[in-house]
């Protein structure tokens, strides 16, 4: 068997795993109103505390979904199983509120006080998931890790500190902390990890958590591209540093750079309020709802200002007809934004959730509300998030309902099946999902359910 060596916990581990919670209330859990058109039945007290849950589904081989049973099957099982093609619960003791999906691997935080705030699972042949002990020997590190294994973080302060986002790349990783800045692991060879590139190093089993310096603030948000690594300031200035061949870093150059640098080009004295990126395509959004865009556009991502395949520097994009954009998500090859009004818009190539006829576009299509659960019945219903995998889509909508949509890779959709899916479809999660993560090919959703 390829898991040569890997790691199984003999005990679950006494911390919780937690995904990233931004979302209101939702209408699903407001009081109902009074009246006498019929009887109300009431199974849940009205002061019972939600249940925040985990739930994962795709390819399980890398250990990247956390269910040991799946690689290496229990006593009485025949077969290990590949693929979870449906949502599936992890158990955590603790709420987990960011969650993020490598190639290949998993980061879970929670916002505790407690020593324990972060969890990996999944690959770790580059310690992307930091330097995972052996029982055999001290100085040799799993290269899987079979179900949720803490993180030690070199906290100044770690009962006072809290881990509040995770991203997650091809083989590095970001750690967001409230107190103490930004925190890097894995591999550095193009400095994406926010160091200085050591000529030959050896990542497996590496006990080096960097902490990132050189911004102007402190960091409100990170996003890990394939190699290259974003950052946000609360003074809204974007920094970036990893491999830029393709214009990914956004500095004015194809070159690697080991340390942040500020990007400027249309950017320059523009205040930004999210980034995103997880091929080799970046994007900012403004506070003022403008989408600005940098890096790979073999894809036509970024074909409204060029013919080129590349950007090196930010573009503004000119978006016809898609109002005040406050949110954006780049994949490997797609891009969808979402306005204020909560709709989706998409572009580039692949499968961009519009049908099998729609497979390239460098304008904006809208995808029809309705599609997201909006009826005559329901007309207030909207996306309040939207994310991308390397090949798919997901978003949320204010009632908690996830819907997902593209390459089914390895059954990465969670739809129960290993097609391809053309137009949203909604997963099927006891409660309601709060946020959800994307990588090549799985997803984890965190939920927050009254059952």
């Amino acid at each position: 068997m390829f898991l040569s060596c890997l790691r199984i916990c003999s005990q679950p581990t006494s911390h919780g795993l937690h995904v990233c919670a931004y979302a209101t209330v939702s209408k699903a859990f407001r009081p109902r109103e009074k009246n006498n058109s019929g009887p109300v039945f009431q199974y849940v007290g009205q002061n019972r505390k939600p249940n925040h849950k985990v739930f994962v589904w795709g390819f399980s081989f890398t250990g990247a979904l956390g269910i040991p049973s799946f690689v290496v099957p229990d006593s009485g099982k025949k077969h290990p199983r590949k693929q979870q093609l449906s949502p599936y619960r992890l158990e955590t003791a603790e709420q987990i509120s960011s969650a993020a999906c490598g190639y290949g691997f998993t980061l879970i935080a929670s916002s505790t006080k407690d020593v324990t705030k972060l969890w990996g699972m999944g690959l770790n042949k580059d310690s992307q998931l930091g330097f995972q002990r052996t029982q055999q020997s001290r100085l040799k590190s799993f290269d899987y890790v079979l179900e949720p294994s803490p993180v030690p973080l070199p906290l100044s302060e770690p009962l006072q500190t809290r881990v509040i986002q995770v991203s997650c790349g091809r083989a590095h990783s970001l750690v967001l902390t409230d107190q103490e800045g930004v925190y890097s692991m894995g591999n550095n060879s193009y400095g994406q990890c926010g160091r200085t590139i050591v000529e030959d190093e050896v990542y497996s089993g590496s006990h080096i958590i960097h902490r990132v310096e050189g911004f102007d603030s402190r960091v409100l948000q990170v996003a890990c591209g394939q190699d290259h690594s974003l950052f946000l300031t609360e003074t809204g200035k974007v920094f970036a540093c990893g491999w830029g061949a393709d214009g990914q870093t956004g500095l004015g150059h194809h070159n690697i750079s080991s340390a942040p640098v500020e990007v400027g080009g249309d950017l320059a004295g523009v205040e930004g309020q999210q980034i995103s990126t997880y091929g080799d395509c970046s994007l900012a959004v403004s506070t003022d709802g403008q989408l600005f865009g940098w890096g790979n556009s073999e894809y036509r991502q970024l074909a409204s200002v060029t013919e080129a395949t590349q950007i090196n520097s930010p573009r503004l994009l000119p978006l016809k007809g898609c109002g005040k954009v406050v949110q954006a998500a780049c994949g490997g090859t797609q891009v969808a934004v979402l306005n204020e009004k909560g709709q989706v818009f998409v572009w580039g190539y692949g499968i961009l959730g519009k049908g099998p006829d729609l497979s390239e576009t460098s304008n904006p299509e809208m995808i029809p509300p309705t599609l997201f659960g909006q009826t005559e019945f329901n007309p207030s219903v909207c996306v309040t998030k939207v994310r991308c995998g390397l090949s798919h889509f997901a978003a949320v909508t204010d009632r908690g309902e996830l819907f997902v949509w593209g390459k089914n890779i390895r059954g990465c959709l969670g739809i129960g099946r290993r097609d391809d899916q053309y137009f949203p479809w909604r997963v099927t999660v006891p409660g309601q999902v709060v946020d959800v993560a994307c990588g090549v090919d799985h997803m984890v959703a965190l939920v927050k359910s009254l059952l």
